[in-house]
């Protein structure tokens, strides 16, 4: 368990930083999604870039201090809830949805996984 988790953590790292830095940086599609689809303000797409860029250096910082990881997960946790949420929402159904979805159990995965074994 204690790889899966490891591993899993550095996708999330990986995938997050990326996601975040596209929102940080003003990507047109992310604009439109956010502006125009789920009709939300920039600020807010700003907020999710920026909590997603400080989860994944949590997660990051989390192979040196795992209660890090604790803190970093949860946060994906909820704003990947948000997402799921947010496309539902907006009607663009399951399908669209799927990949929040993914990515909330990842870091569900995580945050359980590195709880019991901070617990042992």
């Amino acid at each position: 368990m204690k790889w899966v988790v490891r591993i899993l953590q550095g996708l999330l790292a990986l995938g997050f930083l990326l996601f975040g830095f596209m929102k940080l940086s003003g990507n047109p599609d992310q604009v439109k999604a956010f502006t125009e689809i789920f009709k939300y303000g920039l600020g807010s797409m700003y907020l999710v870039g920026a909590v997603e860029v400080l989860s994944a250096i949590g997660l990051i910082i989390g192979y040196w201090k795992p209660k890090a990881v604790l803190a970093a997960s949860g946060a994906l946790v909820i704003v990947m809830l948000g997402a799921v949420g947010t496309h539902l929402i907006a009607g663009q159904g399951m399908g669209v949805a799927m990949m929040p979805l993914i990515l909330l159990i990842l870091a569900l995965v995580v945050f359980l996984g590195k709880r019991s074994l901070l617990k042992n």
